[in-house]
C-alpha cells in the first residue's frame, strides 16, 4: 500500500510539474509576442518624435535668434521676453485641450492638428513684417507644441512593448535635444527667418508619416472598436504574433476603469488618484522651476554675461546636445526612472550652485576673472547634460505611464498645463531676474533642485518593466483581475 501510494503521489507531482511547465511556456510565448520590436513600432515612434524635433527648435529658438530678431525688428528686452514666453503661453492653451482632443480625435488626429498649428506659426515667424506677426506665430506654434508635448509620449507609451517602453518614450527627449542642437549650431550662420522654416520641416514630415502608422490600441479599446484594436496590435507586434493575451489585458483594464468612474475633473481628486496626480504635477513643476527652460532658451545671454564667446559656446552646446541625451535613452530601461531622476536632480542642483558661485566671484569679489567664463561654460554644459538624462524627459515618460485611461484625458491636460504655465513664468521672468542678480538667480534654481531630490525620493514610483495596466493597478489599488484571466 505504501509503495502504491508513493507511486500515485509521484504521478500527481509529475502531472502538476508538466502543467506548470506548459503554463510557463504559454506565458513565455505571450511575453515574447508582447516584447517584439517590429519595423512598425520603430516607424511609428519616428513619425511621432518628428513633432518633438519641432518642439526642441521652438524651445531653443530664442537663444539662436535673439540678436538677429532684436536688431531686425527693433525689439526691446521686454518685447523679446514677451516673444519668448508667448510660446509657453500658447503651449499652456494647447495643454488645456490636449487630453480632450486626444480622446475625441485619437492620438494621430491630435498630431495632425498640432502640425497645422506649428506650420502656420513657423511660417508666420519666417515671413514676419512686424512684431504682431512674430507674436502670432509664436503663440500658434506654442499651441501646437502644447498638443505635441502631451500626445507624443502618450502615443509612444501605448504602442511600444513594456520592456523597451522607457527607451522609446525617452526618444521624445532625444529629438527635442536634436531640435535645440540644430538651433544652437545653425544659429551661427543662418538667420532667424531660415531657422523658422527649418522648424516647420519636421511637422511636414510628421503630417505625411501619420498616413502610414496605426492608431494607439489603447485608444481604440476605449472607443470600443475591437476589430480595429486587434488590427492595430497585429501591425505593431507582427502579423504572425499571438496578440490575444495583450488585447484581452487592454480590454479588461479599460472596461474595469471605465465602469469604476468616468473622465471628469472631480474624479482626479479621488483618494486613489491623488498620489498619481501629485507625482505628475510635481515632476512638471520641478522640471520648469529648476531653471531648465531659462538656461536652454537664453544660453547665449548667460554666455554673454559671463564673457564667454557666444558663437563658440552655442556651437559646442549644439554638438553636445544629442550625445548627452543618448545617455538617458540607454539607461532609462536599465537603471530605472527613480535612479535617473535622482541623479539628474542632484547634478542640476550642484551645477546651479556652482554657476551662482562663478558669477559671485566674477562680479562681487573680482576673483579669477580669466577662469570665470570657461567655468561658466562648463557648468552650463553639465547642467544641461544632467537635466537631459532625467528631469528633461522622464516627467513626460512617467506622465504617460501612471494615469489610467479613464482619467488620462483630464489628468494629462492638467499636468501638461502645469508644465507650460510654469515654463511661461520662468522664461518671461528670467531676463529680469538675471538683471536683478545673476548669482541669486542660480541660487534659487539650486534650492528648488534640492527640494526636488526630496520629492523624488519620497513620492515618485518606479515603473520600469511593468505594463501600463500593472502600473495602474499598483498605484490606484484596483483588484488584480488581470492576473486571473
Amino acid at each position: 500500500k505504501f509503495c502504491f501510494t508513493l507511486h500515485v503521489f509521484m504521478m500527481v507531482v509529475e502531472e502538476e510539474r508538466s502543467m506548470e511547465e506548459g503554463l510557463l511556456k504559454l506565458k513565455n510565448l505571450n511575453d515574447t509576442s508582447d516584447c517584439r520590436i517590429t519595423a512598425c513600432v520603430i516607424l511609428s515612434t519616428f513619425v511621432a518624435v518628428c513633432g518633438s524635433f519641432s518642439f526642441g527648435v521652438a524651445v531653443g529658438y530664442t537663444s539662436g535668434a535673439e540678436i538677429g530678431i532684436m536688431q531686425d525688428m527693433g525689439l526691446s528686452i521686454a518685447e523679446f521676453s514677451a516673444f519668448g514666453s508667448f510660446c509657453t503661453l500658447g503651449a499652456a492653451v494647447g495643454a488645456l485641450f490636449s487630453g480632450k482632443m486626444a480622446i475625441m480625435l485619437g492620438r494621430r488626429g491630435t498630431m495632425w492638428v498640432s502640425n497645422i498649428l506649428c506650420i502656420t506659426g513657423w511660417l508666420s515667424i519666417a515671413f514676419a513684417k512686424d512684431v504682431l506677426w512674430l507674436d502670432f506665430g509664436r503663440i500658434s506654434s506654442g499651441i501646437g507644441i502644447g498638443l505635441i508635448s502631451y500626445v507624443v509620449p502618450v502615443y509612444i507609451a501605448e504602442i511600444t512593448p513594456k520592456h523597451v517602453r522607457g527607451t522609446f518614450t525617452f526618444s521624445n527627449q532625444l529629438l527635442q535635444n536634436a531640435g535645440v542642437s540644430m538651433v544652437y549650431f545653425c544659429g551661427n550662420f543662418l538667420d532667424w527667418r531660415m531657422m523658422a522654416l527649418l522648424g516647420a520641416l519636421p511637422c511636414v514630415i510628421q503630417a505625411i508619416g501619420l498616413f502610414f502608422v496605426p492608431e494607439s490600441p489603447r485608444w481604440l479599446a476605449k472607443v470600443g472598436t475591437e476589430k480595429e484594436l486587434e488590427n492595430s496590435l497585429l501591425r505593431l507586434r507582427g502579423r504572425d504574433a499571438d496578440i490575444s493575451h495583450e488585447a484581452s489585458e487592454i480590454q479588461l483594464m479599460t472596461r474595469m476603469v471605465e465602469s469604476d468612474s468616468k473622465s471628469s475633473f472631480s474624479d482626479l481628486f479621488q483618494r486613489k488618484y491623488r498620489h498619481t496626480l501629485v507625482v505628475g504635477i510635481g515632476l512638471m513643476l520641478i522640471q520648469q522651476f529648476s531653471g531648465s527652460a531659462a538656461v536652454i532658451s537664453y544660453a547665449s545671454t548667460i554666455f554673454r554675461k559671463a564673457g564667454f564667446s557666444v558663437a563658440i559656446g552655442s556651437t559646442m552646446l549644439g554638438l553636445f546636445m544629442i550625445p548627452k541625451a543618448m545617455i538617458g535613452l540607454i539607461l532609462v530601461d536599465k537603471w530605472g526612472r527613480r535612479p535617473l531622476l535622482l541623479t539628474s536632480a542632484c547634478g542640476m542642483t550642484i551645477t546651479s550652485m556652482l554657476l551662482g558661485l562663478a558669477f559671485a566671484l566674477q562680479q562681487k569679489m573680482q576673483l579669477l576673472p580669466e577662469l570665470t567664463p570657461v567655468f561658466t561654460f562648463i557648468c552650463v554644459t553639465l547642467y544641461i547634460a544632467t537635466y537631459a538624462i532625467g528631469v528633461g524627459g522622464l516627467p513626460w515618460v512617467i506622465m504617460s505611464e501612471i494615469f489610467p485611461i479613464n482619467i488620462k484625458v483630464t489628468a494629462g491636460s492638467l499636468v501638461t498645463l502645469a508644465s507650460w504655465s510654469s515654463s511661461s513664468i520662468v522664461t518671461y521672468a528670467f531676463n529680469f531676474l538675471f538683471e536683478w542678480s545673476t548669482q541669486g538667480t542660480f541660487y534659487i534654481f539650486g534650492a528648488i533642485g534640492g527640494g526636488a531630490l526630496l520629492f523624488i525620493w519620497l513620492l515618485v514610483p518606479e515603473t520600469k518593466g511593468l505594463s501600463l495596466e500593472e502600473i495602474q493597478i499598483s498605484l490606484t489599488g484596483q483588484p488584480d483581475e488581470i492576473s486571473h484571466m
